[in-house]
């Protein structure tokens, strides 16, 4: 028997990586559409995680077309995927830049080719900032920023700007606004923290950032309502910010920045201002829009669906991740147990929704009454009620669709991209 190299090697897949086939030889990224897999043949372990490249390209371009039509320009969130190749997809398709949540983050799409990006979080320590000037100096051009929302944060980063000695640029920064999570509460502090910017020796003000996120009801009067509000809260900073003339003349247009993935469509008209008002560059920070969900941000978009008055039966967003799993066991009546768990899966906005299953070679979809009802660490608890359908038999290969993407991204290092044949034609790699 033919023995392969099991050693981990940048840029390969191979036998060290969950979900691809242990007895095949590793193989450069590159080439993986080239093996001829399937969903349906036997070559491919489960469980394993695929993106649909479809829906993937689609929504890309979807994404794009609405921030275009918007007058505002698309920061995605690379935290949701932290994947170099949908990284590189997104850019090519128009993105502004991207969006990360740490320097670490900020450091794997810079080397996947982002020239624009924000932290959209804040930077306290010293070895954040150590690493975010090294990382301005290896990418001269760059165009960094991070938020802020505290006189304390500004005195850290005075402190250690201290020790350094001259010679550096000032650090460009946005003033966070936040309601239930980090960011200023007030518009006194707010603005007392702009007038600060303007003489502190590390840091630039070039703009204002918020995120709604955590407050959306999915309901369109309350949503409706919460945008008035934001609005409100960032005009009345941003005027004042305007009427003090506290951004330097180098650092307009004004980066006005909002999140975005459940209320994009609220919440891009507010970062793009209105006739008559100073410029401004709205960035909107949506990131699971990429491949989208089967529960969770699906709610969101069909409440927005009905706001834009999309036409019935028009693509918006379509749900591209799938995690599939084989069936172990049917141990009683109306209960089957699959091989993919809370180590596979997203759990923590709902369980997987079964969306396809194979049987006699075809994949199907799944019929509405399955569901699952639980996760453990490798196992998915598949029901329905034996008297109304049938359920799957053992050996059978059901898809499961995460109910809220990010935290399945996390649990693998590699997906498959499948065709709309379900044949394997190329794959993405994680780096979390």
């Amino acid at each position: 028997m033919e023995h392969h190299d099991d050693t981990p090697r940048p840029g390969w897949l191979g036998p060290w990586l969950k979900g691809f086939p242990a007895l095949q030889p590793p193989l450069p990224l590159a080439d993986v559409a080239q093996r001829g897999w399937t969903l349906r043949g036997a070559e491919l372990p489960t469980p394993l995680a695929v993106v649909r490249q479809q829906a993937l390209a689609h929504n890309i371009a979807w994404m794009q077309g609405f921030a275009a039509r918007h007058g505002v320009q698309l920061a995605p969130h690379g935290k949701t995927t932290m994947s170099p190749q949908l990284f590189r997809r997104q850019l090519d398709a128009g993105a502004w830049g991207l969006t990360f949540a740490n320097v670490h983050q900020l450091r794997l799409g810079l080397a996947a080719g982002a020239r624009r990006a924000l932290i959209a979080n804040q930077l306290v320590g010293a070895a954040d900032l150590a690493e975010l000037l090294d990382l301005r100096r290896r990418h001269p051009g760059a165009e960094l920023a991070f938020f802020v929302d505290s006189q304390a944060q500004l005195d850290l980063i005075a402190a250690y700007w201290a020790g350094l000695g001259a010679g550096e640029a000032r650090l460009d920064v946005l003033i966070e606004l936040g309601s239930s999570r980090c960011g200023l509460r007030e518009h006194g502090p707010a603005l007392a923290l702009a007038r600060a910017l303007q003489a502190h020796p590390a840091l630039r003000l070039r703009g204002v950032g918020f995120y709604e996120g955590l407050q959306v009801k999915g309901e369109s009067d309350p949503d409706r309502a919460l945008m008035q509000q934001w609005q409100a809260r960032v005009e009345a900073l941003l005027a004042d910010i305007e009427a003090e003339n506290l951004l330097d003349a180098d650092a307009c247009p004004l980066w006005l920045s909002g999140g975005g993935s459940a209320l994009f469509d609220l919440v891009a008209p507010v970062l793009a201002g209105r006739p008559g008002q100073a410029p401004r560059l709205g960035l909107l920070r949506s990131g699971c829009y990429v491949c989208h969900d089967h529960e969770h941000y699906g709610r969101y978009m069909h409440a927005m669906d009905e706001r834009m008055a999309t036409p019935l039966g028009a693509p918006s967003l379509q749900p591209a991740l799938e995690v599939w799993a084989q069936v172990l066991s049917c141990p009683e009546p109306g209960l089957a147990l699959l091989n993919a768990g809370r180590r596979d899966v997203s759990f923590d906005a709902g369980w997987p929704l079964p969306v396809w299953h194979l049987h006699g070679g075809r994949r199907l979809p799944a019929p509405a009454a399955w569901r699952v009802t639980g996760l453990n660490d490798q196992h998915a608890y598949l029901r329905w009620d034996p008297a109304t359908c049938d359920g799957p038999a053992v050996g059978e290969r059901v898809a499961l669709g995460p109910s809220h993407p990010c935290t399945t991204f996390d649990k693998w290092a590699w997906m498959a991209v499948v065709d709309e044949d379900d044949r394997v034609v190329d794959a993405i790699t994680t780096q979390f």
